[in-house]
């Protein structure tokens, strides 16, 4: 039985995950030709064409994209399988690449990363900052920190704790327009929506006793980052809803109000999620470990 071509795998998903011959043969330190006869030799074994190439790019085909899961794995736990015999700290080297919400990545998670990076200088971070929702094996990224409830998924995550989210308003605001009572009276108040979620136009609410309803609020900003609404929410031009890290301290200055403490919009955690293999190279467990005793 013929051994499988582990290096043209673990080539597929560097060309894949850079979509470009050259820039992969710079990252991996060979030669063009190198790199494209690796693709052709594992095109040949598998009978099939993994890119479609023309004179200015490369695309995945169809079986391209249906085996690239496979390489992508195979070539984490190659890596793994090397950064495993690596005991001492000073010997663990290379990159992680990490993702994570913008706001959170500015105000807390900087610090973590600059301290991380003093404690393992032969590490380096790819620290990518972005409230979408991103795949992390089809994009490459060894981890990421997600500030959500969680779906069922094949992802292994690590809670670090809950978080509170809340309703808020300036004093100003409810002096001008009112004090809603129920969720039911935010449909005639100008209200701010975060539109990275499913769906951002209806406000699924819980309250006391767990009960549920659906608003669907009045827009009067609508915004894919929280951290810019504090502005106009403080100058009083609306209501939002923000999670702990982004208003407790406006709320503990007085300048927010938490004007339905009763009420959330579900529950949320600040989570670590990595991919499904538990073998992971030693850097990316010393970034996990670190992000664990250090994260709030």
């Amino acid at each position: 039985m013929a051994l499988p071509d582990y290096e043209a795998w673990a080539i597929f998903a560097v060309v894949a995950r850079l979509g470009s011959f050259t820039a992969a043969a710079q990252e991996l330190a060979l030669s063009k030709p190198t790199i494209s006869k690796a693709i052709s030799r594992l095109e040949r074994s598998l009978g099939t064409v993994l890119f479609h190439r023309t004179s200015r790019k490369i695309s995945l085909s169809t079986a391209g994209k249906s085996l690239l899961r496979h390489a992508q794995q195979i070539a984490s736990d190659g890596e793994a399988a090397m950064e495993a015999a690596r005991e001492a700290t000073h010997l663990l080297q290379g990159q992680v690449r990490l993702a994570a919400p913008l706001s959170y990545g500015l105000s807390h998670l900087a610090p973590v990363i600059a301290d991380f990076m003093c404690a393992y200088p032969e590490i380096t971070v790819d620290l990518q900052l972005n409230d979408a929702r991103i795949d992390l094996v089809e994009h490459g990224f060894d981890c990421a920190i997600r500030i959500s409830a969680l779906p069922d998924s094949s992802l292994r995550a690590i809670k670090l704790r809950d978080m509170n989210g809340y309703f808020i308003a300036a004093p100003s605001y409810i002096k001008r327009m009112g004090q809603p009572k129920t969720p039911a009276d935010l449909v005639d108040h100008d209200c701010f929506i975060y539109s990275n979620t499913p769906s951002p136009e209806v406000w699924q609410i819980i309250g006391p006793n767990d009960q549920a309803m659906n608003i669907r609020p009045k827009c009067r900003f609508k915004s894919n980052n929280g951290d810019v609404m504090l502005p106009a929410l403080i100058a009083g031009r609306g209501i939002g809803y923000l999670p702990d890290f982004l208003c407790q301290k406006a709320l503990d200055a007085g300048e927010l109000l938490n004007i339905l403490p009763d009420w959330r919009m579900g529950d949320i955690a600040l989570n670590i999620i990595m991919p499904p293999s538990r073998l992971r190279p030693a850097r990316v467990d010393a970034l996990v470990n670190h992000l664990k005793d250090n994260l709030r």
